[in-house]
C-alpha cells in the first residue's frame, strides 16, 4: 500500500522543469505539494540530495516473454528488472505462446502485470494472427478489451505484405492506435547474421543490409501518408533510416521512431570474438550508424529510447554464433547507457532524458497517468537517480530470469536509487525491494 513519502532536495528535471532544486510531497499515490522546506508528520523521508528526479521511465518495447516462454522470462521477474532500472511503465510486446492477437491474452497480461505491482505493464497487441503476416488479428476486440490496447506490433517479423500494412493503419486509426514496425525485408535479410559490410566480409558471416530496414520505412511513411494514420518504426538503427524519418517528418507525416540504447553505444566490431552477448536484430551497425542515431536523438527526428529487452536462457547464449539466438536484456541498463552516450557527451540534458525516456513513449502509446510532469495532481511514478557513480555493470545489476547483458564488466556511470510506482517504493536506497504491496 502507498504511504505519506517526502522528498527533500531533489534536482526536479522533466519538460516543464530544469534542474531546479525542490522537495515533494507524495500522499496516496500522488504528489500533494511541491516546494521547499516541506515537512508532514509520519512520513517517510527522502534524502534526495544529489539526485536527479525524473518522471518514472516508460519502456515502449519490452519482451516479458508471458505467456509460453517462463523460462526466459516472467512478468513478474521482467516487471523487477524495470523497476531496478528505474522504469514504471513496459510496453509488453506480442511474440509469447499464445501470441497476444486476442483479447484474452492481453487482458491475462494486464492481470499478471497488476498481480505484480512493480511497474504499470500494457500489452501490445500483433498486427496478424499468430504473427504470420497472413491475416489481421483482433485489433478491434483488443483495443476495446480491458487492457485498452493502443500499440500493435509484430515484433521479431516485419508487416511484409503491403496491403496488410495498409489495412492494419486503416483500422487502428478509427480509435487512434499506432502500428509499431519491425522494419526488416525478409528476403533482403535471409540468413543475416551481422551488419553487412566489411566486418561481415573479413568474419565469413552474411550481412544484414541497412537497405533491408530502409526500404521498409521509406514504404510505411508513405503508407502512413496515405492512410492518414500513425507509424512508429521500432529499433531504428542505421543513418539512412535517420535520413528517412527526418524527411517523413519534414512532410508532416505521423511517424516517430525509436533508438535502442545498444544501438546508441555499440558497434559491429564487437562482433569479431563471434561473442553471442552482441548477438541482435537488428544487428549492431558501423560507427557511422551510432553517431548518426546518436544525432538523430539529439535533434529530435528519433523520439525515444527503447529497450528491446530480450532475455534468453544461458544455453541460447553460450553456443555458437550462427546458433545463438538474437537478443539483449537492457532494462536495468538502459538509463545508464543513455548517460554514457548521450548525457555526458553534451548531446541531451536530463530534461531531454526526461523526454525520451518517459513523456514522449508514454504519449506514444496513449498510457495515462505516466510520463507526466513531476507536479501537484499527478500520480507519483518517479525515480531518483544519482549520474555521479561509474562501476563495471555486473549480473548483480540484473534482476530478471537471464543475464544475456552486453554490458557484463562494462563501466556505466549513474545508479537508479529509488524508483516510486505510483507512491509505492519498488526501490529503495538503490536495492530492488523483494516484495510489493500495491492499494
Amino acid at each position: 500500500m502507498s504511504e505519506t513519502i517526502l522528498i527533500r532536495g531533489a534536482r526536479i528535471h522533466d519538460e516543464a522543469t530544469a534542474g531546479r532544486s525542490a522537495d515533494l510531497l507524495i500522499d496516496d499515490g500522488r504528489i500533494v505539494e511541491v516546494g521547499s522546506g516541506l515537512t508532514r508528520a509520519g512520513a517517510k523521508v527522502i534524502d534526495a540530495d544529489g539526485l536527479i528526479a525524473l518522471p518514472g521511465l516508460v519502456d515502449l518495447h519490452t519482451h516479458l516473454r508471458e505467456p509460453g516462454y517462463e523460462a526466459s522470462e516472467t512478468i513478474l521477474s521482467g516487471s523487477r528488472a524495470a523497476a531496478a532500472g528505474g522504469y514504471t511503465a513496459v510496453f509488453a510486446m506480442p511474440n509469447t505462446s499464445p501470441v497476444a492477437d486476442t483479447a484474452g491474452v492481453v487482458e491475462q497480461e494486464l492481470a499478471l502485470g497488476e498481480a505484480a505491482g512493480y511497474v504499470t505493464v500494457q500489452p501490445i497487441g500483433a498486427v496478424t494472427v499468430g504473427q504470420k503476416g497472413e491475416r489481421l488479428a483482433e485489433l478491434g476486440a483488443m483495443a476495446s478489451s480491458r487492457a485498452r490496447v493502443r500499440v500493435f506490433s509484430d515484433d521479431g517479423f516485419c508487416v511484409w505484405d503491403p496491403l496488410i500494412m495498409r489495412r492494419a493503419l486503416e483500422y487502428v486509426k478509427a480509435f487512434d492506435g499506432v502500428i509499431a514496425q519491425h522494419a526488416q525485408d525478409p528476403r533482403l535479410t535471409e540468413g543475416a547474421e551481422m551488419n553487412e559490410g566489411t566486418v561481415s566480409a573479413e568474419l565469413g558471416l552474411t550481412g544484414w543490409p541497412a537497405v533491408a530496414e530502409e526500404s521498409i520505412i521509406a514504404r510505411d511513411v508513405l503508407l502512413a501518408e496515405h492512410v492518414g494514420s500513425r507509424l512508429h518504426v521500432c529499433h531504428l538503427s542505421t543513418a539512412g533510416s535517420v535520413d528517412i524519418i527526418r524527411w517523413a517528418k519534414k512532410r508532416g507525416i505521423a511517424v516517430t521512431a525509436e533508438v535502442t540504447p545498444h544501438h546508441l553505444l555499440l558497434t559491429e566490431e564487437l562482433v569479431r570474438d563471434y561473442d553471442a552477448s552482441y548477438k541482435v536484430n537488428p544487428p549492431l551497425r558501423r560507427e557511422e550508424d551510432v553517431q548518426a542515431v546518436r544525432e538523430g536523438l539529439a535533434d529530435g527526428t528519433i523520439d525515444i529510447v527503447a529497450t528491446d529487452h530480450a532475455p534468453h536462457p544461458a544455453e541460447a547464449k553460450a553456443c555458437e554464433w550462427q546458433a545463438a539466438a538474437n537478443g539483449m536484456v537492457g532494462l536495468e541498463s538502459a538509463l545508464r547507457v543513455v548517460q554514457q552516450a548521450m548525457v555526458d557527451t553534451g548531446l541531451l540534458g536530463w530534461e531531454d532524458v526526461a523526454r525520451v525516456m518517459s513523456t514522449a513513449p508514454a504519449r506514444i502509446g496513449r498510457l495515462d497517468g505516466h510520463g507526466t510532469p513531476l507536479a501537484v495532481g499527478e500520480a507519483a511514478s518517479l525515480t531518483l537517480y544519482d549520474p555521479t557513480p561509474v562501476r563495471p555493470f555486473g549480473r548483480g545489476d540484473l534482476h530478471g530470469r537471464s543475464v544475456n547483458s552486453p554490458y557484463l564488466e562494462r563501466e556505466l556511470p549513474g545508479e537508479v536509487r529509488w524508483t516510486l510506482h505510483r507512491g509505492v517504493i519498488t526501490v529503495a536506497d538503490g536495492a530492488l525491494r523483494e516484495t510489493v504491496v500495491t492499494a
